[in-house]
């Protein structure tokens, strides 16, 4: 064979072998990506979201941006702070959830209920609900600016567009509509059953479920037409529905009930009546862990938290609190590993061991702690009330 042919060839070989290897080098890197993050079917398809929402990052699980410390560029020099509202003392305590002390007391408008992180997680809106103003506070620096004219805001929610705040108007029987940013109504919905307080929105983001904690009712809105489209009444005499979650995998809403003593189940999409899951006395409080396994289940008339697996649909653990307590409203901190809850009726905030249920601190504070909000928390938006992130 000529020399230079016997050198093509053996070049061809070199160029084939190299190929190869690099073929497989590619093949096991795909491998190790793919047994990391495994696309199930489901999760290949895309949501049709709310226009404007930002998209869906995972249609198996809607807290997918909410891991342990995965906090957005726009919070992560934020100091990690427990923002607690005062109902009675017209404050808010601010607690250094490193030392489990309160470092600030800021004094804001009449009846404060929930502190509400903005869409856009820039700002914290304290709810003023009878001094009909929000108290902005910026979370980079702790200060409080000039409070904002609004109408019995009991609590305070955002679309997942981030073009409007819904205001629950508890006292006035109204969903209000306003621009996220001003705060200037845009539409005011009225109401035919008494005390909207909490709510979630759908994986889509196209509607969501609003309790009625005086009439015992549920209603499902209409997120882009700001319109109510279903209500129902809950079939227990004398209910008093809470807190509103749904479920990661978007399916079923989740809503507290004090009065019931526990979970109503829901399906959001065709709203059948739903059924009840027994917690504990004076259920309220709903908080969805890091990794989207469990939610945790405030149970304030009886002083204990019950721990819901997502995937079994049953309850499997109760953590008491020592010497009792009213458990109420929270939130997870960044790192997952404590669950922040005020004590509405015993001027105390607790934080709770998420491994163990284990009591780490009780902290005193003003009288009648309510809504606080743990911040900064994981997540790419907030849909508002003590901080529901996606």
């Amino acid at each position: 064979m000529h020399p230079t042919t016997i050198a093509r060839l053996l070049i061809t070989g070199a160029v084939l072998v190299a190929l190869a290897s690099c073929s497989s080098a590619i093949s096991h890197k795909d491998e190790a990506l793919a047994s990391k993050a495994p696309l199930a079917p489901a999760q290949q398809q895309k949501i049709r979201g709310l226009r404007g929402m930002p998209p869906v990052l995972d249609p198996n699980d809607l807290y997918a941006a909410d891991r342990p410390n995965q906090l957005s560029p726009a919070v992560r020099d934020f100091p990690s702070r427990v923002y607690v509202p005062n109902t009675n003392s017209d404050t808010v305590s601010v607690i250094d959830p490193k030392t489990y002390q309160v470092i600030e007391t800021i004094p804001v408008g009449r009846q404060p209920q929930h502190v509400v992180p903005s869409w856009d997680l820039k700002t914290l809106w304290v709810n003023n609900d009878l001094g009909n103003s929000l108290t902005p506070i910026d979370p980079r620096t702790g200060e409080a600016g000039k409070p904002v004219a609004v109408h019995d805001p009991y609590n305070l929610y955002f679309t997942p567009d981030g073009k409007y705040a819904v205001v629950m108007a508890s006292n006035d029987r109204q969903l209000v509509f306003r621009d996220a940013h001003t705060m200037k109504t845009v539409k005011a919905v009225p109401v035919s059953c008494h005390g909207v307080n909490h709510a979630d929105f759908s994986m889509d983001g196209r509607y969501f479920i609003v309790s009625c904690e005086f009439s015992g009712e549920l209603l499902k809105v209409d997120t882009e037409k700001m319109a109510v489209t279903g209500r129902q009444k809950l079939p227990f005499h004398g209910a008093m529905p809470q807190d509103v979650k749904i479920s990661p995998d978007g399916k079923k809403f989740y809503i507290a009930d004090m009065m019931a003593d526990g979970l109503w189940v829901l399906d959001g999409d065709t709203f059948a009546k739903p059924s009840l899951l027994p917690t504990g006395k004076g259920a309220h409080g709903l908080y969805v862990s890091r990794d989207s396994r469990e939610m945790y289940i405030s149970n304030r008339g009886e002083g204990t938290i019950s721990v819901f697996d997502f995937k079994e649909g049953r309850l499997t653990k109760k953590w008491r609190l020592p010497n009792g307590g009213s458990p109420d409203m929270g939130g997870v901190s960044a790192d997952g590993k404590v669950l922040w809850l005020s004590g509405r009726y015993n001027s105390d905030v607790y934080a709770i061991d998420t491994a163990s249920g284990q009591l780490l601190a009780r902290i005193r504070v003003g009288s009648g702690p309510h809504g606080l909000a743990v911040y900064p928390q994981p997540g790419r938006y907030s849909l508002g009330h003590t901080g529901i992130f996606r």
